[in-house]
């Protein structure tokens, strides 16, 4: 056969895309991978005078850091306290000086007349540029295995966790829509074993977020959640010793289980307070961010390390129960 000048170009010129298709491919993957933060890096960030946020929770922790945080950089804050007249929310109104843009007030979101007393309130106090954003932070925590905890004890933790964050969210979701704002929900990480009262208001929180982020998008509102295991920071679950979890057990659950077993609970679950990041201003700098970018993130933070968290059913399994023994 005779090879022509013309068919080796060809076979050349093939050869040498068939090459290049790798380079265009990982480019074109690069670009992916980069535009959304090449898209949030050229955006405009808010200018945030003349916005109003309200963040519940604002005793301590979260709450109390990103009221401060949020007042330095220009809002008109909305600081829901438990106490308002506890240390935490005097300490706030002499952080923040006399400014006049930082309101402390009374807010348990259990309770339906707070709920709306606050709404009130910040209609009444409402900047030029209206109602920007919704920071449900406020959150409870308790420990210990399913069959040891009362019923009550259910229906309180739901009822600060996962009811308060939506009846609050419900409230001010006229608002939000009406100023095309932002939802941004605390999720503290959660772990299952010992901790299933917290972890299931955590789960729907995050599924209760999901939702309201599809669904408020054809109105422009951004919905975000950050969660994180910041126990430490939070302090929002005091260490627990076996002897105070043995004593609220009911005589029932002592027939079941023994102390040996109640010990070794107690030092898992301190273990995981203690591991808890004391670096809070990784969810404040978050939480900031979702309510000043162009295009927050959907969910900040990582749960990669959550796993990490639930032993091995070997660890559990060694421990004798008395029905056992």
């Amino acid at each position: 056969n005779t090879e022509t000048p013309l068919s080796r170009l060809t076979a050349d010129g093939a050869g040498a895309m068939c090459a290049a298709v790798p380079l265009v491919l990982l480019f074109l993957l690069l670009l992916l991978l980069l535009l959304p933060r090449m898209r949030r890096l050229g955006a405009v960030r808010l200018e945030p005078p003349g916005r109003a946020v309200l963040i519940t929770g604002c005793d301590s922790g979260f709450g109390h850091f990103l009221a401060l945080r949020l007042h330095r950089l220009g809002f008109t804050v909305f600081a829901g306290c438990l106490c308002p007249g506890g240390d935490g929310a005097q300490r706030l109104q002499r952080e923040a000086g006399g400014s006049g843009r930082l309101h402390v007030l009374q807010l348990d979101v259990t309770s339906a007349r707070d709920v709306l007393a606050a709404k009130e309130l910040v209609l009444s106090h409402l900047p030029e540029r209206g109602f920007w954003g919704l920071v449900n932070n406020a959150g409870i925590s308790t420990f210990g295995e399913t069959g040891w905890l009362p019923m009550e004890k259910y229906e309180r933790v739901a009822d600060v966790n996962l009811l308060g964050s939506i009846r609050t969210t419900l409230e001010f979701l006229p608002l939000l829509r009406k100023y095309k704002g932002k939802a941004n929900p605390l999720i503290n990480a959660y772990f299952t074993l010992g901790n299933g009262i917290y972890a299931m208001t955590k789960a729907a929180i995050e599924k209760f977020c999901d939702a309201l982020r599809l669904e408020m998008k054809k109105f422009g509102v951004q919905v975000s959640d950050v969660p994180g295991n910041y126990a430490r920071f939070t302090k929002i679950q005091p260490p627990l010793s076996a002897e105070e979890i043995w004593n609220e057990l009911s005589e029932e659950e002592k027939t079941v289980y023994n102390k040996e077993y109640v010990q070794e609970r107690a030092n898992f679950f301190n273990s995981i307070l203690n591991d808890g990041s004391t670096k809070g201003n990784e969810v404040v700098d978050a939480m900031v961010d979702a309510l000043m970018s162009p295009a927050p993130k959907a969910r900040y933070m990582s749960w990669d390390k959550l796993m990490e968290h639930q032993p091995p059913p070997s660890q559990v399994s060694h421990i004798k129960l008395k029905t056992l023994l």
